[in-house]
């Protein structure tokens, strides 16, 4: 019954330099922190190699036709750019502003562009192809129009659109009300379809929970072509739990990000559906699962321990790798792949739901040294293999940066909060206020 779900693959030098907080000499994970590193320092440094991602690796060259788009990854992304990693970006403007890093003039005349770039790029029922070249804006690989990664891209166009306003706004309302979501709908199962190649067709279902929450909320929210609320209640809940932990809704791979993904923009803290899910307290769960996993397993790798936990798809000494994760996992635990491969953004967009236990890990990482660069934490690392990443990853410092400016103060929330249509979205879906 189950297709397997898309995994999304995807430096400015930092104004506080490296030194602040303090590497020291390569140790196992299981170790005790050596010193006592300040971890707001160690947030701040991160947010902002972050944010210069973005910011830097983004195409500002005026009268481009991929004006605004930004790489998938850095360094090694050979001109690519990857519309999630937009989403993610244009959102990471607001930050920049609110933390003063540029000002609200410079980023929205940026966001301006972008959505000006946006609405003139070949799309499929108002989706978009997920790979696009940076200079040309035209589609790369052959690759798919993809649902997930068109619906990371609005998050950041209604939230960008939504800070700067006026005909910003009207734009990111145009390109929201261009996609009709009926149209990638199977209307014989009544869910999503993940993918679409002209020439080809459609492939692979939503069929199981995975980080397709916001895909829902956009959809049933929409002003020109709404779905019926059903379709969000037709993919699988497969309760399971880890160990002794309390059960929860798992993703099919047990991938971290599948967790996290929707919650950097929609706040579903106190808020249930129909069906009684508490999505927040779902990521909790798996969060925990995840770190008691990397616990139990401490021995075994030489990574892998209560200081270095949350697997997640990512890089890995032998490519991309989208199944890592912890159980559970698919029907019977066997889905996962675990080799000792960590990525930083694993424990770090979990730091809503286990702030302590991110925080801790955020410290240990910056106590290697191969895994600190111009853009905060590179994409992962492998203590068994000796192996660090040389590329950062768009959508993990994504990630990464909306989650830890929610944890400071809700930032990203209380702009995405102000989007009546996210909030439409939810009301249509049957979430309410959770009782006490």
């Amino acid at each position: 019954m189950l297709l397997l779900a898309f995994f999304l693959v995807s430096c400015t030098a930092p104004t506080q330099p490296v030194e602040t907080v303090a590497p020291v000499t390569l140790a196992p994970a299981s170790t005790a922190i050596p010193t006592p590193f300040v971890i707001e320092e160690l947030i701040e440094w991160e947010m902002r190699g972050s944010f210069d991602f973005f910011w830097e690796q983004a195409n500002t060259t005026l009268g481009s036709p991929g004006y605004g788009l930004i790489r998938d990854r850095y360094p090694g992304s050979n001109g690519i750019a990857s519309i999630a990693s937009v989403g993610y970006g244009l959102t990471a403007y607001i930050l920049g502003v609110e933390k003063g890093y540029i000002t609200r003039e410079q980023a929205c005349e940026v966001v301006d562009g972008a959505l000006d770039t946006l609405l003139a790029l070949d799309r499929e029922h108002g989706f978009y192809f997920h790979f696009l070249d940076m200079e040309t804006g035209r589609r790369a690989w052959s690759s798919e129009v993809s649902t997930i990664d068109t619906s990371i891209l609005l998050m950041g166009v209604l939230t960008a659109g939504q800070y700067c306003g006026g005909e910003v706004w009207e734009k990111a309302d145009e390109i929201y009300a261009g996609v009709d979501w009926p149209w990638f709908l199977d209307a014989n199962r009544n869910m999503f379809y993940m993918a679409y190649r002209p020439g080809e067709g459609y492939s692979g279902h939503w069929d199981f929970y995975a980080e397709q929450l916001i895909m829902y909320v956009l959809a049933a929210g929409s002003p020109s072509h709404p779905i019926d609320p059903s379709v969000y209640y037709s993919f699988t809940r497969h309760n399971a739990g880890y160990g002794e932990g309390r059960p929860f809704i798992h993703s099919w791979f047990g991938s971290l990000f599948t967790y996290q993904f929707s919650h950097a923009w929609i706040d579903f803290r106190g808020l249930t559906d129909t069906q009684g899910v508490n999505w927040f307290d779902n990521s909790v769960r798996a969060s925990q699962a995840h770190y008691d996993f990397a616990v139990d397993h401490d021995a075994d790798f030489i990574g892998l321990g209560p200081l270095a936990w949350g697997l997640t798809a990512c890089d890995s000494p032998h490519g991309y790798e989208g199944l890592f994760g912890a159980p559970p996992s698919g029907f019977d635990n066997a889905q996962h792949r675990v080799d000792d491969t960590i990525a930083p953004a694993g424990a770090i967009g979990s730091i809503l739901f286990l702030p302590e236990q991110a925080k801790q890990a955020m410290l240990y990482y910056s106590s290697l040294p191969d895994l600190l660069g111009p853009y905060g934490f590179q994409d992962a690392f492998n203590l068994t293999e000796d192996w660090f990443g040389e590329d950062v990853i768009g959508i993990d410092k994504g990630i990464s940066l909306l989650m830890l400016a929610n944890y400071q103060d809700d930032l990203v929330y209380r702009t995405s909060a102000q989007v009546g249509y996210f909030q439409q979205g939810l009301q249509r879906l049957g979430f309410v206020e959770s009782t006490p």
